[in-house]
């Protein structure tokens, strides 16, 4: 199983982000309301509470979420610009058809489906929404044990990893390794379109990354971002500009004792089901909000 529970985006408009992505991505709304304060506290967001939020379903079922939580536009924000939560990616079980699709929908295509370089068991694109959030749409042409990677149960599924870029990798790799206990591959460096497109590298440029398992799954990809990305804009007391959030399962909270920027309460919802939840601070400072459960 995997260990990701929930990608969470900033959005200008809920309802308008509930819609588009019923009817271009299959997902179903599961629950809606106003951010408590106390869970904005959490979240170290104190401006966020009261706001709008919606928790969506992919249409395969799985109960790994998509949550917007309202909140003002950003001017300086550009997305693939700043250290953090990049990119949302979600599987899929025809990339082409999705493309098909995505032509005829308010998501702008930025990459159209191609093989990604060094992975021959991926074939992703990405589409940019309303709210310039970065969606990476991938295939899984090796789904099992052996890869780590999902079988998609409809054509648009689950979140399955989430992309954080670093301004080092190595640090933030060891982090993944010594705070969370998952194991982490060994840097890879692949030409990686749009980190080359964002920041205007040579085509031939290369980018290192790596990518944590969980479960059984991988779900994490932590991305050595070039010079020029910085600090991600930010109003006062709000969440960050586009992906604001990751949550996932964590079995051992007494591992993550000491470490903890918000400690554990018990939360209720889809999401949260009634279990421990807690937050972390990633060395970039990227919000990881930990649900008790899972096995590592």
């Amino acid at each position: 199983m995997t260990l990701l529970k929930c990608a969470t985006h900033v959005v200008a408009d809920v309802p308008a982000a509930i819609e588009r992505y019923e009817t271009w991505m299959g997902y179903r709304l599961v629950e809606q309301g106003a951010v408590p304060a106390d869970l904005a506290a959490a979240w170290q967001a104190p401006a966020s509470a009261g706001k709008a939020y919606a928790v969506l379903q992919p249409a395969s079922g799985e109960e790994v979420f998509l949550r917007f939580v309202e909140g003002d536009p950003v001017p300086d924000y550009l997305p693939i610009r700043s250290y953090g939560w990049a990119a949302i990616e979600l599987c899929v079980s025809d990339v082409e058809a999705v493309n098909a699709k995505m032509l005829e929908s308010p998501f702008e295509v930025i990459g159209p489906p191609k093989e990604l370089d060094g992975f021959a068991t991926v074939k992703p694109m990405q589409v940019r929404g309303a709210d310039l959030e970065t969606v990476y749409l991938t295939e899984i042409l090796q789904p099992g044990p052996d890869t780590g990677l999902p079988q998609p149960r409809s054509l648009v599924d689950r979140p399955f990893i989430m992309v954080l870029a670093c301004p080092d990798l190595r640090k933030s790799a060891q982090w993944v390794k010594d705070v969370l206990g998952l194991p982490v591959i060994d840097p890879v460096a692949i030409r990686y379109s749009m980190i080359t497109l964002s920041f205007g590298l040579a085509e031939d440029a290369k980018t290192e990354l790596v990518t944590a398992k969980g479960g059984g799954q991988v779900f994490l990809e932590l991305d050595q971002y070039p010079e020029g990305a910085g600090k991600r804009p930010c109003h006062p007391g709000a969440l960050p500009p586009g992906v604001a959030i990751t949550t996932m399962l964590h079995p051992d909270f007494a591992r993550l004792e000491g470490h903890w920027a918000s400690p554990p309460a018990v939360r209720e919802g889809p999401l949260y089901g009634g279990r421990r939840t807690g937050v972390l601070l990633t060395p970039e400072g990227a919000l990881l909000e930990m649900i008790e459960g899972g096995a590592l």
